[in-house]
């Protein structure tokens, strides 16, 4: 089902298609909805759902013995769309990475490493310097210590600038990996709880400037800078 955005949206999908099947079934995360006895064809569902808002079933439909019909969306496709500016930003900073190794001639992994996370968090830092309060109160939702300690929702951009420049300028690498493992493994401790917990909150790690749901993707991203540290330190 494309066009949901939060539970209002499953409640209002939810009334629209009550009246045209024996039982109707929908989901934010997934988005989707499964019909049973459906009594109209999807094309007519579809034009009774953008009577009620920008929605849409997708074109995937696959039927089960009992009559239930489950309508997968185009989730994957939707998935990629929401964490474009996410991949986006990955991908600019592995680019240039990639780009510094070719420059030396050699691929060095520890230095490969080393600016990977200064680009990582120079930028991430940036996107969450731009909206400094509302970061803060976001990432108060679910950061354990920001929670408690709201003034560390603040200060945590500086920390992550602080630790980009250390990575750019190789300052005490024993020393800044510990720290990133520590700082990165614990915010991670937050974001899991939020997955697993089934939050539908936003994800603060690019600030407030776009809208990112609390996903695995987010548990990964903490996970794999942790790890990339933990690495550095062996």
């Amino acid at each position: 089902m494309t066009g949901m955005t939060c539970n209002n949206c499953v409640a209002r999908v939810q009334s629209t298609l009550a009246p045209y099947a024996e039982a109707v079934e929908v989901t934010l995360d997934p988005p989707q909805v499964k019909l049973t006895n459906q009594k109209l064809e999807i094309s007519a569902l579809n034009e009774i759902l953008e009577s009620a808002g920008n929605y849409k079933i997708g074109t995937e439909v696959s039927k089960s013995s009992n009559t239930q019909v489950s309508i997968n969306t185009e989730f994957l496709t939707e998935s990629i769309a929401t964490y474009k500016p996410l991949i986006l930003v990955f991908a600019y900073i592995l680019g240039v990475t990639v780009l510094v190794e070719l420059a030396n001639g050699e691929f060095g992994l520890h230095r490969f490493m080393s600016n990977f996370m200064a680009g990582f968090f120079l930028v991430f830092s940036f996107f969450k310097l731009l909206d400094l309060t509302g970061f803060a109160n976001s990432y108060a939702m679910y950061d354990v210590l920001a929670k408690r300690v709201p003034v560390y929702g603040c200060i945590y951009p500086f920390i992550e600038l602080a630790l980009g420049a250390a990575y750019l300028l190789g300052y005490r690498p024993a020393l800044i990996n510990t720290i990133t493992l520590v700082v990165m493994a614990f915010s991670s401790i937050g974001v899991i709880l939020a997955v697993v917990n089934k939050q539908k909150i936003k994800c603060a790690c690019l600030g407030t400037g776009f809208n990112l749901p609390m996903t695995t993707v987010t548990i990964i991203e903490d996970v794999l800078m942790a790890a990339m540290a933990a690495w550095m330190l062996i």
